[in-house]
């Protein structure tokens, strides 16, 4: 016998919904507050970690640029890859056992990296980890969307994003301290133990489900439903008007900060003629403008819509752009940093706020994992171009194409990605 198979359609989004809820407000919500608290103290123990591998390749064992980049690239191309087919898996399994398991396994991965002597070694170690992460990132989205009412998901995702953006900031100070003082092993041994204590905080948690688990097909192969189970969640994607719209927005955002990792230095030396204490500086400020962001957006961006929001975004970071394009000097630049960071936050926030009001809740995963993968995808493209475009055309001309780009990408969502007024009826 034949089943046919349906794409889901959008839940409806109420116009009149109440006032957004503050940060404090979301806090207050028991499972929230607790999903924060393992948010930070594992993206506490990531941070230490990854900047000790980093301290270790460049001081250490002395690796080449290309080396040290390698190892954002062994982080997120796992994520790239498999996020798609992780998604719909986390739509299939119980959410809980997903993430205390995922975070056990990463608690052991990582004590591995006491053993690394060679690039390759922590190119391995960190790749494994981060095809754990490709399930468990999903499942924490779904998670919010089932601990968060809908007017409240733009706090609950303003707050995991500061936590990422403070750690950003702090990160590297703490990790260089620790290092120095107790070795890279201390960072490694504490990362594991964040780990383990965000499984005790998940585990503690009761999880509510939010939606029906995708229909189960007897007659076909288990390929055969993998397929169709991401085939549904992409088809979604691209009949979602506003929902492709922000995600390649948000992609946008992350390929300009990708191309910012490794060209920021560059510009500075060669454009700036400045010294190393200035890029210390210069770089920090993309952090502290990301932080400004979210915070700023939570208190005055309530009554703006998330559309709006991802344009403002879009054209901040042009405008950051063409700053350090056409002003090369050290207040200009700190200026442009801050912006961008300052825009990258006016997108990140209402992007994952859109996505998890749009989507249904029985293709949270496929539709989160898939986001998670274009733009972890863009991150890579933007290491990797980066550099190739700097040797052709140089740093400042690769932020102008990017400035370009966006402007571009804003173009086509008001075009064609913006939802058409509805028609009256004849009478």
């Amino acid at each position: 016998m034949s089943t046919t198979t349906t794409q889901p359609s959008a839940p409806p989004i109420d116009p009149e919904l109440p006032a957004p809820l503050s940060m404090g407000a979301v806090l207050r919500i028991p499972m929230l507050r607790r999903l924060w608290y393992a948010q930070i103290i594992s993206v506490f123990g990531d941070f230490l970690a990854l900047f000790a591998v980093i301290g270790i390749l460049t001081f250490k064992l002395h690796a080449t640029a290309q080396q040290v980049t390698g190892v954002q690239i062994a982080y997120m191309l796992p994520i790239a890859v498999l996020g798609i087919l992780a998604g719909v898996f986390v739509d299939r399994w119980p959410l809980k056992p997903t993430m205390v398991s995922s975070d056990s396994i990463r608690a052991v991965l990582v004590l591995l990296l006491i053993f690394a002597q060679q690039p390759w070694h922590f190119y391995l170690i960190l790749a494994a980890i981060s095809v754990v992460s490709s399930f468990f990132s999903p499942a924490q989205g779904v998670a919010i969307r089932s601990a968060v009412p809908l007017h409240g998901l733009r706090s609950a995702n303003a707050l995991m994003q500061q936590v990422m953006f403070g750690m950003r900031i702090i990160g590297p100070a703490i990790a260089s301290f620790m290092v120095a003082s107790f070795g890279p092993i201390s960072c490694y041994v504490l990362d594991s133990v964040s780990f383990a204590g965000s499984a005790l905080l998940i585990a503690s948690l009761t999880f509510v489900q939010t939606g029906a688990k995708p229909e189960v097909h007897e007659s076909s192969s288990t390929l055969g439903k993998i397929g169709r189970d991401m085939k549904q969640g992409i088809d979604f994607i691209l009949h979602h008007a506003a929902l492709l719209f922000v995600i390649l927005a948000m992609a946008a955002g992350m390929f300009v900060l990708g191309c910012f990792g490794p060209l920021i230095a560059v510009y500075v030396r060669d454009s700036l003629h400045a010294s190393t204490r200035a890029f210390g500086i210069v770089a920090a400020m993309i952090g502290l403008g990301m932080l400004i962001g979210i915070n700023g957006l939570n208190t005055f961006g309530k009554k703006l819509s998330n559309t709006l929001l991802v344009y403002s975004g879009l054209f901040g970071i042009a405008v950051g752009l063409v700053i350090l394009t056409s002003l090369p000097y050290i207040a200009s630049t700190i200026l442009g940093n801050l912006l961008v960071g300052f825009s990258v936050a006016g997108i990140i926030v209402p992007s994952q706020t859109l996505f998890q009001q749009a989507t249904p809740p029985e293709l949270m995963g496929r539709v989160g994992s898939t986001f998670m993968s274009i733009v972890f995808a863009a991150q890579i493209a933007g290491l990797i171009l980066s550099g190739i475009l700097t040797q052709h055309i140089g740093v400042r001309q690769v932020f102008g194409l990017c400035a370009i780009m966006l402007v571009v990408l804003m173009a086509a969502g008001k075009l064609w990605m913006e939802p058409k007024p509805a028609t009256k009826p004849a009478a």
